[in-house]
């Protein structure tokens, strides 16, 4: 929305037979087939990931997903709403929150799995604490939820002019790539230590099956594709809303929608539950250095690892 154009259609002043689409937010009218697909697409993964979820009792990665996915339905509602009408305040308040959000829980669910994955590979090899992984990224997840969520509110009531309610957005979405570089370097160390260990004979590597291996792959293809829907939402509000690409529809589609539907089937087919459902008990840690016993204890770690469904 250009600058003389910004204030000639607030909310609920226009409509389609009263008004030009360029006085609208977004400048273009919601493609209605493809946020129909998506809110189908969201809804299959849902219902996908609550029956794995049930299947091999990963209540809590089951549920942040699933989370995940209902927020992205109801922003895409929001989406056809505006498809109807691109004035409409409640649906532009739906996509702008709950759009913007709800990858974080999806982040969250793969923290988790990485402790996990530490517990049952060898916590030896780990920098730090296990637990700290998960301890450290979620509760800053969330803080970048709620600094987004106050942002896009402010945005909503001003009809997007709201400089403090961009730069929030910014500020949120700025920590959230953080979090997620930090997280993802994190795992590399973590993957490069455990592969010194197996050669040095220090810890075994019968951990590395193949299952294993697919549910790795597509942990990191999720949390990848999550990293650069980010990072494109940075540069969508690099110049507010008035900036050409928060109007460029097939740039949102391709870098917001199809990186979360990659997201969410990624963390279908690379689902914990395949390494950790409850009845596999194997373990391939090996005993934690003394030098680290004052830190943690690896036998109570290790049995919460494989006893609790995280």
């Amino acid at each position: 929305m250009s600058s003389d154009d910004s204030q000639q259609g607030g909310w609920g002043e226009c409509s389609l037979e009263t008004c030009p689409i360029a006085w609208s937010v977004f400048q273009y009218q919601p493609n209605l087939v493809a946020n129909a697909l998506f809110i189908a697409i969201f809804g299959t993964s849902m219902l996908v990931h609550l029956y794995q979820g049930y299947r091999w009792k990963q209540w809590t990665f089951a549920g942040l997903v699933a989370l995940g996915c209902a927020s992205e339905m109801i922003g895409y509602g929001g989406r056809i709403i505006m498809h109807a009408d691109p004035w409409s305040f409640d649906g532009f308040m739906l996509q702008i929150i709950c759009i913007t959000f709800a990858p974080v829980f999806m982040s969250a669910a793969i923290y988790i799995t990485l402790y996990k994955s530490i517990m049952r590979l060898s916590p030896s090899s780990a920098q730090f604490k296990p637990a700290l992984y998960y301890q450290l990224f979620i509760p800053l997840d969330f803080v970048c939820l709620v600094i987004q969520a106050i942002g896009g509110a402010l945005s909503t009531q001003s009809n997007g002019s709201s400089a403090t309610g961009v730069n929030l957005g910014l500020a949120g979405l700025s920590l959230q790539v953080a979090v997620l570089f930090t997280f993802i370097g994190l795992s590399m160390q973590y993957a490069f230590r455990y592969a010194r260990d197996v050669r040095a004979g220090r810890v075994s590597g019968d951990g590395l099956d193949a299952t294993f291996k697919v549910f790795a792959t597509f942990i990191s293809l999720a949390i990848l594709v999550i990293f650069v829907r980010c990072v494109f939402r940075i540069y969508e509000l690099s110049e507010g809303y008035s900036g050409k690409a928060f109007h460029d529809q097939g740039a949102f589609i391709g870098l917001e929608s199809v990186m979360i539907i990659l997201a969410t089937i990624f963390l279908n087919i690379g689902h914990p539950g395949l390494i950790f459902e409850p009845g596999n008990k194997t373990s391939f840690a090996a005993p934690i250095e003394t030098a680290k016993d004052e830190h943690y204890s690896s036998s109570d770690e290790i049995r919460e690892g494989n006893s609790t469904a995280v």
